[in-house]
């Protein structure tokens, strides 16, 4: 009967990979529908930032007691994956603890070190859940987390607590089963918290429900994990793979900074420097800005898709805090949810067709009006996501394409363009103001 375990192992493994390698594809295959954002220079640079910001988690430590409980958290994903080899080639084998003969007290130290890691994991665990469900973390109450997004957050957090209960059930009663059945289950040693933990709950339970119990842990475990994988592609928590190529591909532009558009700089230089002008005038492109995910480039769709919804961006944001309907978070959440919604007409409708709507449907002209472009949103930022530059390019598409800014912005490019200042002075008052200051 040994050959059950690693048959029905094997089917559900299998069967994980074939449902999740379609959501993921889906999932690049969004990402691709944007422009090409050009060759990836200074790599050396590129490295150091994935390390820092995705590895590292620099940036979250300027809030340092959630970085702290969530560093308990990622620590413990990271560690963990060690043990979960030993469940997979476990699972695939039939065997029991198939690392534990060879690493001897080296074992025992990696299984201790990951089971501290695990209570930790579960005490951020509990604190995350208050913060969410019961705290007054105002970023954590937006309009836009409310229904989905709040159930994916508590969804998740209750997987991690199933997980470390899969965790201790297994070690606990494999600590007490290593006694009673050594021929059976290999010596793992002392563990940190098993060894104490497993014979507080479990001695004195009929030597038949403890080998139930252990397997029960260990399935647990192992459904938890591939549900977790197959659950990833309509989560926010997809950030946890995808912080890495997006900190390792994000811009290197000083923060803040505004793009000039060639056909444009081309046109203002022949009107105001004819001299610098020089060459063909680059070819006008199809749209000025941004209507659509289409018109953003490949960096910035997978930003949406990395978005953490940690809401840093919209507390920092001054908009925000004053009242003003835009939301740094929301803006990412919408260009994310946007090519949700495109692959879902084209399954339904033909390949490559497209709906009349636009992202400008879900991000409306009163939010990117408010933004300031002061930056806050970028500076925020755990894993250097711009919104910024992406509302800049809506905000271009309203200006340029439809001529739809406020009347107070077209008195100031009236200004500056026959003025050259947002003021409404002429050139000599302008010199003359320029001296006296």
């Amino acid at each position: 009967m040994h050959w059950i375990q690693p048959v029905i192992f094997t089917l559900l493994l299998i069967g994980i990979a074939i449902f999740s390698f379609g959501r993921y594809r889906e999932i690049w295959q969004n990402i691709q529908r944007g422009k090409p954002s050009g060759p990836v220079e200074q790599k050396p640079r590129r490295w150091k930032n994935m390390l820092l910001l995705a590895l590292g988690q620099k940036k979250m430590f300027k809030n340092l007691i959630p970085a702290i409980f969530h560093f308990f958290i990622y620590l413990a994903f990271i560690i963990t994956q060690i043990e979960l080899v030993e469940i997979i080639l476990d699972g695939l084998s039939g065997h029991h603890r198939i690392f534990a003969p060879f690493l001897g007290r080296f074992y025992t130290f990696i299984i201790s070190f990951i089971e501290i890691l695990s209570l930790l994991a579960l005490l951020a665990t509990f604190i995350f859940l208050w913060r969410r469900n019961v705290g007054k973390v105002e970023r954590l109450h937006k309009p836009e987390l409310k229904g989905w997004p709040l159930k994916d957050a508590n969804l998740i957090l209750v997987g991690e607590m199933l997980l470390v209960l899969g965790i201790f059930t297994m070690n606990g009663a494999d600590t007490l089963l290593q006694k009673m059945m050594p021929e059976h289950y290999a010596p793992t040693g002392n563990l940190a918290v098993s060894s104490w933990l497993g014979p507080a709950i479990f001695s004195g339970l009929p030597g038949g429900v403890l080998p139930i119990l252990e397997r029960a842990g260990w399935w647990l475990h192992v459904v938890v994990v591939l549900g977790f994988i197959a659950y990833l592609p309509i989560s926010k928590h997809l950030h946890i793979f995808l912080a890495f190529p997006h900190t390792f591909y994000a811009s290197l532009q000083p923060r803040g900074e505004i793009t000039n558009m060639p056909a444009i700089q081309w046109e203002v230089e022949m009107m105001l420097h004819p001299a610098k002008a020089t060459g063909d005038a680059p070819p006008a492109p199809a749209r000025f800005g941004a209507k659509d995910i289409d018109d953003l480039s490949r960096i910035q769709l997978l930003s949406a898709y990395t978005c953490t919804e940690c809401g840093r961006c919209t507390a920092a944001c001054p908009a925000n805090i004053t009242g003003k309907l835009l939301s740094p978070r929301k803006v990412m959440m919408d260009v994310r949810d946007r090519m949700e919604e495109i692959s879902a007409f084209e399954k339904n409708n033909a390949p490559g067709g497209r709906d009349e709507k636009s992202l400008l449907d879900r991000i409306s002209r009163e939010e990117l009006m408010a933004c300031t472009s002061c930056n806050a949103c970028v500076e925020a930022c755990p894993i250097n996501i711009n919104p910024l530059d992406i509302i800049l390019q809506l905000r271009r598409y309203y200006i340029l394409d439809e001529a739809k800014s406020p009347e107070e912005w077209n008195m100031m490019f009236s200004n500056i363009e026959n003025n050259g200042a947002p003021w409404k002075f002429s050139p000599m008052d302008r010199a003359n103001w320029i001296q006296s200051s």
